[in-house]
């Protein structure tokens, strides 16, 4: 998902897809890093991840660490040295690069990983839930398209406008998890504080706001409206 949004939110501004190729990748290997952390035991210590066995029980611990670690820094090394055919500027991509590096960092992901750690089931309301998810999930796929835009040429107020967007279908993105795992009872889950019809209703009402902060893209942003609905509507 968050490949194919930076190369849309390229194409929303009027940009070459191809132009956000350093972006995708590098929000990839952002999020496959985030990922094998994530499994380790210290954290969510799960053994499989769809259908495969975790870097650290294929490996050990100390590789799956140090695999973590070297996907990130080739993330940063595919976002500033990547695909040099295409006419990017520094400046383009230290703007992208910020705008990963903060959604990747304590204000975002590792930050929301940092609180679903210490997440209280029982002590759980929706604003903290929703602040988790803001972090943990959102806040990449928000970066994952302003990048994206920002390797196109956009700035101001329309990498502002596709930021809201990103950052809403993140959310829907986190809540369609919700229900669709609901049967596993994740301890910081919207499912704790709603019911399913509410969450689902929570959903559609970001969606609703994600399109509206785009509706003035024009047919170029259709493939952002079709991915923001894909987001709530899949079925795994």
């Amino acid at each position: 998902l968050r490949p194919v949004l930076a190369m849309a939110g390229a194409e929303a501004v009027g940009g070459p897809p191809e132009h956000a190729l350093p972006a995708a990748v590098a929000v990839e290997l952002i999020h496959t890093y985030s990922l094998v952390h994530d499994d380790l035991p210290c954290m969510d210590d799960d053994d499989e991840r769809r259908g495969i066995r975790t870097v650290h029980r294929a490996f050990d611990e100390s590789t799956a660490v140090l695999a973590g670690d070297a996907l990130q820094s080739a993330a940063f090394e595919a976002l500033l040295t990547g695909c040099p055919e295409l006419p990017l500027t520094p400046e383009q991509r230290l703007a992208a690069a910020r705008e990963i590096t903060r959604a990747s960092g304590s204000l975002g992901l590792v930050g929301g990983q940092v609180d679903d750690l210490a997440f209280d089931p029982n002590r759980a309301d929706v604003q903290s839930v929703e602040s988790i998810h803001a972090r943990k999930t959102a806040a990449l796929i928000g970066a994952s398209v302003t990048s994206g835009a920002i390797l196109a040429g956009a700035t101001g107020p329309v990498v502002e406008n596709l930021r809201n967007y990103g950052l809403r279908v993140g959310a829907v993105f986190q809540i369609s998890d919700d229900l669709l795992d609901a049967d596993r009872g994740e301890e910081c889950s919207l499912l704790r504080v709603y019911t399913p019809g509410q969450a689902r209703a929570r959903a559609e009402e970001l969606l609703d706001e994600a399109l509206g902060f785009i509706e003035g893209f024009g047919e170029a942003a259709q493939p952002l409206r079709a991915l923001a609905v894909f987001a709530l509507r899949r079925n795994q």
